[in-house]
């Protein structure tokens, strides 16, 4: 049984991680900002009024996990704004930034006493973060923060080798969850299994590279 942490936990995604872990037998601190009743159903350890942009209320998240120490961390948070040339909010793509690229970089240094030598860390990406695979252009916060999570990965993975902490870059799919109106090719349960499932392949080995949920190696 691990002890696992997942951010956003109180919806999509982040709701079905945590649920799959507590099914498979895992405690699990379920981070949030606002709980919600399917979370708390769950019966994981909800911590919620944590903003990931904020390092006061990062701080109150590592003093919440006491004496824990730590199997698994999820970075999950994250939202999405489509920006084009024609409508360049820059406030939104810096809000972007911060939660998406910045934010799960100061979870993983608040707690990294907590993680025990073998942990994993995941981080719940995108493939719009690829340069390569961009075809259509737009979503500059989106994309931009994606892109610079996927660095943070990669010299996460380098930085932690030497504690025997492996990281996985992760893109979900394209899922039907609140963030996208709905729309998407596979559910939050069917994406959350696939993330699970890369996460349990992880070794050193493969440590700081980029997967589809699906099994599917990404191009940078």
């Amino acid at each position: 049984m691990a002890t696992a942490i997942v951010t956003g936990a109180n919806r999509g995604i982040g709701l079905e991680l945590t649920r799959q872990l507590i099914t498979r037998g895992d405690t699990v601190f379920a981070v949030c900002r606002k709980a919600s009743p399917p979370l708390a159903a769950t019966g994981a350890n909800v911590v919620a009024g944590i903003d990931v942009t904020d390092d006061e209320s990062i701080s109150r998240l590592a003093d919440s996990l006491d004496g824990d120490a730590i199997d698994l961390l999820i970075n999950n948070a994250g939202i999405l704004s489509h920006e084009s040339l024609d409508d360049l909010d820059l406030e939104r793509i810096r809000r972007q930034l911060e939660v998406n690229a910045l934010g799960p970089l100061r979870v993983t240094a608040a707690v990294l006493p907590k993680l025990r030598r073998g942990a994993k860390v995941a981080l719940v990406t995108s493939r719009m973060g690829s340069i390569a695979d961009n075809s259509s252009g737009g979503s500059y916060g989106y994309r931009m923060s994606k892109a610079a999570l996927n660095m943070a990965g990669v010299s996460l993975a380098r930085d932690l080798a030497d504690r025997g902490i492996a990281v996985a870059i992760l893109h979900p799919g394209y899922v039907r969850t609140g963030m996208t109106g709905g729309q998407g090719l596979v559910g939050a349960e069917e994406s959350a299994a696939g993330l699970l499932a890369r996460i349990d392949a992880l070794t050193m080995e493969s440590s700081g590279s980029f997967w589809h949920a699906n099994g599917e190696p990404l191009p940078w």
